[in-house]
């Protein structure tokens, strides 16, 4: 099972799919597979990505969404993976997700949480806010895609790995280079101490060597904690991980 799940991860980076897309197909293809005692899903048909289905519908009781997610993972697998195109997953009927209205929060709601939320974490909250970033656009911003003269930010590599400019509120200018002068601070002391790595998009370590150690590709909310990793061994900072702020949205 191993070997194949290796397949589908070397697939789905070949395809340029985020990394939580990648870990979402890897673990509904491994829970198939275990699911049906094991068996490789090239011997697998209708019937028992049917019965896959079903259970998690009655058995787990999952959203109509995660069954969605699970057979998008299954689709995947059989037709980039196995590069089997069976004609029988046109025709499986997807779960419709329930019409709900959506809670949309007043300006002075908005303004209300803001405004309970301290530290970098409010920064971040202000700044998804106030340029229409999703969480991990914000979290992944590196130095030089914040252009705080012309108020702009550049996401790379966003929903569905499109590029896109985007506005920078004025209000948040001034946060945000105080911020940025401590983070390069703190950038110059890791560099003496024989750390400042970050991780770099794709091949492009490969291509400059030394760019990982440069301020421009250092994360604007960089983690407080210096981790390394095998294939490397640099001393690296990861990103603010997104629970950090999930969690003080929730209590806000």
């Amino acid at each position: 099972m191993s070997a194949l799940l290796d397949q589908v991860r070397q697939r789905i980076r070949l395809k340029h799919y985020s990394p939580s897309t990648e870990k979402a197909y890897v673990t509904w293809i491994r829970r198939f597979i275990l699911f049906h005692g094991k068996r490789h899903p090239s011997v697998l048909g209708a019937r028992e990505v049917t019965a896959y289905l079903t259970h998690l519908a009655t058995g787990r009781c999952v959203s109509a969404s995660t069954q969605n997610q699970a057979l998008s993972a299954l689709l995947f697998l059989y037709r980039e993976v196995l590069g089997t195109d069976l004609p029988w997953l046109d025709d499986l009927i997807r779960a419709k997700r329930p019409a709900r209205l959506p809670t949309v929060l007043t300006v002075a709601e908005v303004q209300a949480v803001l405004d309970r939320i301290a530290g970098l974490s409010g920064l971040v909250a202000r700044l998804l806010y106030g340029s229409g970033l999703r969480l991990m656009e914000g979290l992944r911003l590196r130095t030089q895609d914040l252009d705080l003269g012309r108020c702009e930010v550049t996401v790379r590599r966003g929903k569905g790995q499109r590029d896109r400019v985007t506005m920078l509120p004025r209000q948040l200018v001034s946060p945000l280079g105080k911020h940025l002068e401590r983070m390069r601070q703190k950038h110059v002391i890791d560099c003496k101490e024989g750390a400042g790595w970050v991780e770099l998009p794709r091949s492009l370590a490969d291509k400059y060597p030394g760019a990982g150690r440069e301020w421009r590709w250092q994360w604007v909310f960089p983690a407080t904690r210096i981790y390394h990793p095998e294939e490397t061994g640099a001393r690296r900072r990861h990103h603010l991980h997104p629970s950090a702020v999930q969690r003080q949205v929730t209590d806000a």
